[in-house]
């Protein structure tokens, strides 16, 4: 082999190699919430919060609200009777940090409609100024290589978003992945806001179909929490600070 053509394969070789290490340094960066892929226009997107469960551990609120943070929607519930252990110290001290703040259920495949909003109305107390209650719609478990009908996960889904408009005023706010988008929401239910995950690329909904909240990472890292969950869900409002200000008043929540 000629020492030229030796050399240009060396510089090949060279470049390649430093190509893949840059490649899982970024992939090593991304894991570890150090780079995050999106990052959304805060002047287009100002009003952003965070989403939190019992994987946060003991959170203080003070110091989260500080950070630019302006909601929080709190897990409560999933299915007919498992409820967030933190859920009611975490709401109510989201609530006394000035954040507005709003309780998302986790959507079982398992359960019906009915005991699964029995299950949230007795976890979470209305009042003046929450955010609408959110369905959290994923394949989970074994659902994940084997999802649900539509049909079947339609009416459940149906019977659940009608007990909780009826007993909070408010129409609630579906929380959707690409998959189950697709699976059960295109084309249905189109009266409801859509929170959408998207942490690899913007939104991309099909024709007119528009989002309302979008969370835009998985893994960023904020000071405030203590649990074993080293990261937290940030996420963006699609609206201006007016629109955010009126957005769910809660003007004809139950008396509790």
């Amino acid at each position: 082999m000629k020492p030229r053509v030796k050399r240009t394969l060396a510089i090949v070789a060279a470049a390649v190699g430093l190509a893949v290490a840059a490649a899982l340094l970024v992939v090593a960066l991304v894991s570890r919430g150090a780079v995050l892929l999106n990052h959304p226009s805060r002047a287009k997107y100002p009003i952003r919060g965070v989403d939190v469960s019992h994987y946060q551990g003991k959170i203080d609120w003070q110091t989260l609200a500080r950070q630019d943070i302006r909601f929080a929607f709190i897990k409560a519930t999933e299915g007919s009777s498992a409820r967030d252990e933190r859920f009611a110290e975490n709401f109510a001290g989201a609530e006394q940090s000035g954040l507005r703040v709003g309780a998302y259920h986790f959507f079982s495949f398992d359960s019906a409609g009915t005991t699964q909003a029995e299950n949230f109305i007795a976890a979470v107390p209305g009042m003046p100024g929450m955010l609408p209650p959110v369905v959290d719609l994923e394949l989970y478990g074994g659902y994940a290589s084997s999802p649900p009908s539509a049909d079947t996960v339609s009416a459940e889904l149906s019977v659940l978003l009608s007990a909780l408009e009826e007993h909070y005023g408010l129409r609630p706010v579906i929380y959707a992945t690409a998959q189950t988008f697709e699976l059960y929401l295109t084309g249905s239910f189109d009266g409801y806001d859509l929170w959408i995950r998207s942490v690899l690329t913007s939104p991309r909904l099909p024709g007119e179909r528009a989002w309302t909240f979008w969370q835009y990472a998985n893994r960023a890292r904020l000071k405030g929490y203590s649990g074993d969950e080293k990261y937290i869900d940030m996420n963006v409002f699609n609206g201006t600070e007016e629109e955010f200000s009126s957005y769910g008043a809660g003007e004809n929540l139950p008396a509790q």
